[in-house]
């Protein structure tokens, strides 16, 4: 009854309460009776009232915030430790939101006059009493309008009060964090790191970094993967609040998140060490399964080839078998063939006279001394030929090898004759014989200004110059001419050099095949003097015929004197 008093007065009346009221509504220990007296005043409708009238706007609570502050106290007291019974449903999610949403409606409004801080701090300390006994409140009151205008007060003894708020929850009751979502806890989170970005004041960071620490220490590791959603928060700490007296605080949370960086890069490192042992187990996998597939082909294709080699073998067995079978009756029909054919010669002798067997016997005996002394005889020829071939083919070799080490000799002989007769090129420019340097110089002045005076109006200077470009090059071309006589002559020289040098080495020839050779070799090279050289010299190819008619006469005396019949040169 003087709780209803209460809200009437603070409706209607002046503002004024009886401290009787006050009294009977303060909040007693805890017993049987006083929870009966709480249930009846929620049955009864006075709870609702009284959290219709907390949730009226400012004009009608007509400025009395000590009572507002105390029916919200007493209000917030008797939620508390109720037994609604079968109205527990609407109890709990229709009678303690409107309760909160009052209390956050009323705090807000204390918030902005200072002169009633002490106010403030009741009824934020009936919030708290009310949070740590219906835990699933937070969610409500985190993401209401009326405590979002709280946390944007710019008062640090506000943002300081909230902060202590939040500690003292977590601090008395040990099962209110473990009990919210993770939504909840993020929320709560992302208001202690607002206010460490937003606040300078020290004792709202050492709150605020108390708070985070405590979820922390009452969270676990369910805490660490919300925190480390709030990137830069290390670096935060490092560069506004490092030197502000709860540096230990500092570093355990810096600590705690640089713990989790590791933790999150092994975790990392473990889940791509994982992924590429999936990797590869699904790679070996499909590689086993084609394997498996191709197996069932490969031993076909294995079975077919032993097949085949089987049966080459075997088709190689049989014909090593039939060509053996094959020599055998070879042998054998030699051996009968032998044996009729001394039973016939058997008796052919049985049927010649007895004075006839002993000549027949020396005949046949003289037949095989003739046939085994012609194969002898072919075989010693053959022999001595290969051999008489091979001295012949080494014996050519070593002159042939000779005639080039002398014609080398007389090449570079004849080069450096030929270059110490040779005269000296003569200068691109034709000189005047009988002209002095100085008489040279007037004539070339007196033609330069001839040229100059009279200009020709045919020719340029350009053409002039083109002009004896050409004759320049005429003139070389000319001079070149005489540098290939030159090189002509020098090859004639070689030549005849080397024909001297192979008469030399005919002089001492007897041998008959030998002789033939040196023939055919002197017609050859009458043939190729000819062909090659009809465009030299008529002195020159004279000299060569000469030579060339001196060693056909050589080489027909040699053949005659050894004896070979030949024609007359």
């Amino acid at each position: 009854m003087q709780l209803r008093a209460l809200c009437e007065g603070v409706c209607f009346s002046d503002w004024s309460v009886p401290s009787d009221a006050l009294n009977m509504a303060a909040v007693q220990p805890h017993s049987d009776g006083l929870t009966r007296v709480k249930s009846r005043l929620y049955h009864s409708g006075i709870l609702s009232q009284c959290a219709l009238t907390l949730s009226l706007p400012p004009s009608r609570l007509r400025g009395s915030w000590s009572a507002a502050a105390t029916l919200a106290h007493l209000t917030s007291s008797c939620c508390v430790g109720v037994e609604p019974g079968r109205r527990s449903e609407a109890f709990h999610k229709l009678l303690l939101p409107s309760v909160m949403d009052g209390l956050l409606s009323l705090a807000s409004l204390l918030m902005s006059h200072a002169e009633h801080a002490s106010h403030f701090k009741k009824v934020m300390d009936s919030v708290g009493w009310l949070l740590s006994a219906h835990t699933h409140l937070t969610s409500q009151v985190l993401s209401s309008i009326h405590y979002e205008q709280i946390q944007m007060c710019e008062d640090a003894s506000v943002c300081l009060l909230c902060m202590q708020l939040w500690i003292q929850i977590c601090t008395v009751s040990r099962g209110f964090l473990p009990s919210l979502t993770d939504d909840s806890i993020l929320l709560l989170l992302n208001e202690a790191v607002g206010q460490l970005a937003v606040m300078s004041d020290s004792a709202v960071g050492g709150a605020s970094i108390k708070l985070i620490l405590l979820m922390a220490s009452q969270l676990g590791f369910r805490f660490r993967p919300l925190l480390m959603s709030f990137k830069g928060l290390d670096g935060l700490l490092l560069k506004d609040w490092r030197g502000r007296g709860f540096d230990q605080d500092i570093d355990q949370l810096i600590e705690l998140i640089q713990s989790e960086k590791d933790a999150r890069k092994s975790q990392v490192s473990s889940e791509r060490e994982r992924a590429a042992c999936l990797i590869q187990a699904a790679w070996r996998s499909y590689r086993t399964r084609r394997r498996v597939k191709s197996l069932n082909r490969a031993v076909s294709a294995l079975q077919r080839r032993y097949r085949a080699q089987r049966r080459q073998q075997q088709q190689q067995k049989e014909a090593q078998q039939w060509e053996e079978e094959l020599k055998y009756q070879v042998c054998l029909r030699r051996q009968r063939a032998r044996r009729e054919f001394h039973q016939k010669q058997r008796r052919l002798l049985q049927l010649l006279p007895p004075d006839q067997v002993q000549a027949y016997l020396q005949e046949c005996e003289r037949r095989a001394a003739v046939k085994i002394q012609s194969f002898w005889r072919g075989f010693r020829h053959r022999r001595h030929y290969h051999n008489t071939l091979r001295k012949a083919l080494k014996e050519r070799r070593m002159r042939q090898q000779a005639a080039r080490t002398l014609q080398r000799a007389v090449r570079r002989f004849l080069e450096k004759r030929r270059m110490a007769k040779a005269r000296p090129l003569d200068l691109l420019w034709i000189g005047q014989k009988g002209l002095t340097d100085s008489r040279r110089a007037e004539l070339k002045q007196q033609v330069e200004e001839y040229i100059t005076v009279h200009k020709s109006s045919r020719v340029s200077p350009e053409e002039c110059a083109s002009l004896h470009e050409e004759a320049q090059l005429l003139l070389q071309a000319e001079l070149q001419k005489g540098a290939q006589q030159r090189r002509e002559e020098q090859r004639v020289e070689a030549l005849l050099a080397h024909t001297r040098t192979q008469l030399e080495l005919l002089r001492g020839l007897t041998h008959k095949s030998t002789l033939v050779y040196v023939l055919l070799y002197h017609n050859l090279l009458y043939i190729y003097a000819v062909r090659v050289f009809p465009m030299l010299f008529i002195s020159s190819f004279t000299v060569f015929e000469d030579n060339l008619e001196k060693l056909r006469k050589a080489i027909f005396c040699t053949i005659h004197r050894s004896g070979v019949p030949t024609k007359s040169p």
